[in-house]
């Protein structure tokens, strides 16, 4: 399926045009950076540092949550995993401090292309926003790491939304911040199942799924994808055929 960035509604011989597409909603690790696993070995560490033995069954089942659940707010998965709300907030606050660490030797890098993918998509007249399941510290963390801070219109966390994916509001509330008009004017894209959900449950035209992180092509389909792509750097070339005709 190729999509199309087309402004208009309705044509000559009567038939009605999708919406063009004026926001990129772009997931961040496994999507447009990477951090060759520092995510879930902070989440380990945390696992760890809150009574968890690793190489246990309750170790490798928690671990394992976290990695279907890859793209939710991590603050929402450690309550998942802890009865105790002062437990999972404190495990959340040494995933956060833990992922600090690690990405201070430079592991987060971008995904080759992700940058110009970015750049070709507010060339074309999009507006971008970058969204993650990490708090808002961390997200700046990262995106300072990069040197990406401004190189989108817009990041949101879950705090910043109210919640987070699989649930449609950082989707929305970008919608809202740069005044897009109709939600069907979106494309998302990520790599989990849980990006997929909430593109499905904002309304967006476009949900794209990319190889290049945490699940599968079926996955990916499974959750609503409408179409599937090996990397952010193939978006382009999936948006492409009505690009050209603006």
């Amino acid at each position: 399926m190729s999509m199309d960035i087309v402004g208009s509604t309705g044509n000559r011989d009567g038939h009605t045009r999708p919406p063009r597409l004026r926001l990129a909603v772009l997931d961040m690790v496994g999507t447009t950076i990477t951090d060759d696993g520092r995510t879930e070995q902070a989440m380990a560490r945390a696992l760890l540092e809150h009574g968890v033995e690793p190489g246990s069954a309750r170790f490798e089942s928690m671990l394992g949550y976290a990695r279907d659940t890859m793209g939710y707010s991590k603050a929402t998965v450690f309550t998942h995993l802890f009865d105790d709300p002062r437990t999972a907030e404190s495990a959340n606050k040494v995933f956060e401090l833990a992922y600090d660490e690690l990405i201070a030797d430079g592991g987060v890098r971008a995904i080759q292309g992700a940058a110009e993918t970015i750049a070709w998509l507010r060339d074309a007249g999009m507006k971008v926003c970058l969204a993650t399941g990490f708090g808002r510290h961390t997200q700046n963390m990262v995106l300072e790491s990069l040197g990406w801070m401004g190189e989108a219109d817009l990041s949101l966390c879950p705090d910043d939304a109210g919640r987070g994916r699989p649930y449609p509001d950082m989707i929305l509330t970008a919608v809202l911040a740069l005044d897009v008009d109709d939600v069907r004017e979106v494309v998302v894209v990520g790599d989990a199942s849980s990006d997929m959900l909430s593109g499905v449950r904002a309304g967006a035209s476009a949900v794209v799924g990319v190889l290049s992180g945490s699940h599968s092509e079926a996955t990916l389909r499974a959750a609503g994808a409408t179409d599937v792509v090996p990397s952010i750097r193939n978006l382009p070339a999936l948006l492409e055929p009505r690009a050209a005709r603006l």
